[in-house]
């Protein structure tokens, strides 16, 4: 389980980040290149780590004064039928995000976007499709 000071300390960061983004998004004029999409996604990444500790912290003072609901939250997690059911979600999510991407990247093809784009799409696909192979067959041998 993390601590208290790496649960804060994800928060700091998320707010540090947050802030470095809003501040060279307002002191810069006009950016060019990779610099135009920075300040953006630092906006993004130190938003979800700022909601992800600060989630983290008030989740565990809201159980810390009651370990009877601790215990049953910790039971419900690790309970199989909770993991199976969890499972299966993520393998029909897995199912539409491959008729998605393709539909995606022929779509953009079509539009005649960046081939940039295109191909970094393209490669995010395939290294999906390659890790699911991958554990297919391993999953595979050891069942």
């Amino acid at each position: 389980m993390k601590s208290k000071a790496t649960k804060y300390a994800i928060a700091i960061i998320g707010m540090l980040l947050l802030a470095a983004g809003l501040c060279f998004l307002k002191k810069n004029g006009v950016p060019r290149g990779v610099l135009r999409a920075l300040p953006y996604v630092c906006i993004g990444i130190g938003c979800g780590l700022f909601g992800h500790g600060m989630g983290a912290v008030f989740a565990e003072r809201a159980v810390r004064s009651n370990p009877e609901i601790q215990k049953e939250l910790e039971i419900e997690k690790n309970d199989e039928r909770n993991l199976a059911i969890a499972n299966r979600a993520k393998g029909k999510a897995y199912d539409i995000m491959t008729f998605v991407y393709g539909a995606l990247m022929v779509s953009f093809a079509l539009m005649g976007v960046d081939l940039i784009a295109v191909l970094l799409l393209v490669f995010a696909y395939l290294f999906v499709q390659g890790t699911a192979l991958y554990y297919r067959i391993k999953l595979d041998k050891e069942m």
